[in-house]
């Protein structure tokens, strides 16, 4: 089973970029796509419904912000659109496709490096989510959680992690909030489970030619239930193209996944 998620910063941007022109290629089971930037009746375009797929859209109420969306070769038993928290769901931020008991969700964390009231709403979305998570797993499905959670966890997954630790993304509180998330409340960084090296980043800054000059940021997760450890094949940050400020992170599993 072939998972990618990329935050396409713009999914009308990344088409034009040749997104999915190079999807078609990807051999992909489930693709979740974060920061759709598009509404529903900007999306009509068949090249947005790719026929290999079963397509399912979740946009922000406000334009032009936010979406998740998730693609999905076998068509899911459900799907599921929000997590019942009005003004988190009014964002667009969580999408979720249910196969027997297995979930895939895209998920998009919310950003505060734009002011003191967004990483207000973070820290509250944190504060919640957490919790949540914790709750899912006593039902005793497998998850894998996609996304852009805005966060780096480690030193190892940014460039410049001294200088930015006090910085929205490697705060203090958030990588305790990580430690939280892959120690005690039981989850699994896929990424880290086949891939211990540094330098792995999925998100550049445009200022500075910090693609260039690899001076990057790993803030997109698969996040999976432990019962899934053992099932991670591969992961890897596809850069040779761009089609967002961030790269698709594609991850195999040794799960079946028949259409």
């Amino acid at each position: 089973m072939r998972v990618i998620t990329i935050n396409v910063n713009g999914i009308r941007a990344a088409a034009r970029k040749g997104f999915y022109h190079w999807l078609r290629r990807q051999k992909a089971d489930v693709v979740c796509l974060q920061e759709l930037k598009a509404q529903a009746d900007q999306i009509t375009d068949r090249q947005f419904w790719p026929p290999s797929f079963h397509c399912f859209y979740h946009p922000a109420e406000r334009k032009g912000y936010s979406g998740v969306g998730i693609y999905c070769r076998k068509e899911p038993d459900a799907v599921v659109q929000g997590i019942g928290w009005d003004w988190f769901d009014a964002e667009g931020r969580w999408i979720e496709a249910r196969y027997e008991n297995l979930s895939v969700i895209s998920l998009y964390m919310p950003s505060g490096s734009h002011s003191e009231e967004r990483q207000a709403i973070k820290f509250r979305v944190m504060k919640k989510l957490l919790p949540y998570l914790i709750e899912l797993r006593k039902g005793g499905r497998e998850y894998i959680i996609c996304g852009d959670w805005n966060i780096a966890h480690k030193a190892i997954d940014l460039k410049n992690w001294r200088s930015n630790q006090k910085n929205s993304g490697f705060l203090p509180e958030e990588r305790a909030w990580m430690d939280e998330l892959f120690g005690p409340a039981g989850f699994v960084d896929a990424f880290r489970v086949v891939n211990q090296e540094p330098d792995q980043y999925t998100w550049w800054s445009n200022r500075g030619r910090a693609w260039e000059k690899n001076v990057g940021w790993r803030i997109d997760y698969q996040v999976i239930t432990p019962g899934l450890k053992d099932k991670v094949l591969s992961a890897s940050i596809y850069k040779r193209k761009r089609f967002s400020d961030h790269a698709p992170l594609i991850m195999d599993y040794d799960i079946g996944m028949e259409s």
